[in-house]
């Protein structure tokens, strides 16, 4: 084990799986308390005793990204058991593939709601704990390349996803004079259980061209990523290595989008 992250405590949400599952493991690899925030408590507890199991630290706690009241109550837990809040990763996402022209209204709501205002919501949750605080800390958004690009079959996703970049930008202006930084990352095709759905949807959709294999063959380096190839980033995000940098996005996506 490691020691970048010696002593911090860092709320992940969606952590139970996926690329939060990996950010959780790594960061409790470091050092920090890793608290694990998701919609399943069973889920995150699980995680919670493979992390205990391998020497680290972590705690899990039942947030709903898109309930402020929730978000509140799971950092109000954490500083119960940790005692403080040093960097918070908004993580948590989801994705509902439509045609373009079939897309809804509910659709759109649900997808937006979710990944983008889940986003604000948890950005100014955690910057109101680390004012109390006294100032300073470290929100981490996952953003992605359908950010940057939109894609057809998840319109949506991909507007939210641009959104969240923005609100990245505004928080670290918003922010900045309490000494709070706000980044993020951007990853592309991921080998995750949401990627395993999303190629399922796809196909049911007509849309089976688009899916997991076929993006990834666009890679320049050959492969989709796995969830580890995120963590280091991540790490740095949340260490004190990064603290000359806010507002900004990383892409992490194997060269798959270059702008």
């Amino acid at each position: 084990m490691a020691d970048r992250l010696r002593g911090r405590t860092i709320v992940v949400t969606g952590g139970a799986s996926g690329i939060g599952a990996a950010l959780a493991i790594g960061f409790a690899a470091e050092g920090a308390n890793a608290v694990i925030a998701d919609l399943s408590l069973e889920a995150a507890d699980a995680l919670v005793a493979q992390i205990r199991s391998d020497g680290g630290s972590a705690s899990a706690v039942r947030v709903d990204v898109t309930d402020r009241e929730s978000v509140r109550t799971g950092i109000s837990d954490t500083i119960e058991r940790h005692g403080r809040l040093d960097a918070y990763f908004n993580n948590a996402g989801m994705n509902a593939p439509m045609k373009f022209l079939d897309v809804t209204e509910q659709n759109f709501e649900l997808v937006l709601r979710v990944n983008t205002l889940g986003v604000l919501i948890g950005i100014q949750e955690a910057a109101k704990q680390f004012i109390a605080q006294g100032g300073g800390g470290k929100v981490v958004n996952t953003a992605s390349i359908a950010g940057r690009q939109g894609f057809s079959s998840f319109a949506p996703y991909s507007a939210a996803k641009a959104a969240v970049i923005s609100l990245t930008q505004s928080g670290a202006r918003a922010l900045a004079e309490h000494g709070i930084t706000v980044n993020g990352f951007a990853p592309g095709v991921v080998a995750t259980p949401l990627w395993t759905k999303l190629d399922r949807e796809l196909e049911e959709i007509g849309e089976g061209q688009n899916g997991f294999d076929s993006m990834a063959s666009g890679i320049l380096l050959g492969r989709a990523a796995d969830p580890a190839d995120i963590v280091p980033t991540g790490i740095f995000l949340a260490a004190p290595d990064s603290d000359y940098i806010t507002g900004q996005i990383i892409p992490i996506e194997g060269g798959m989008i270059l702008v």
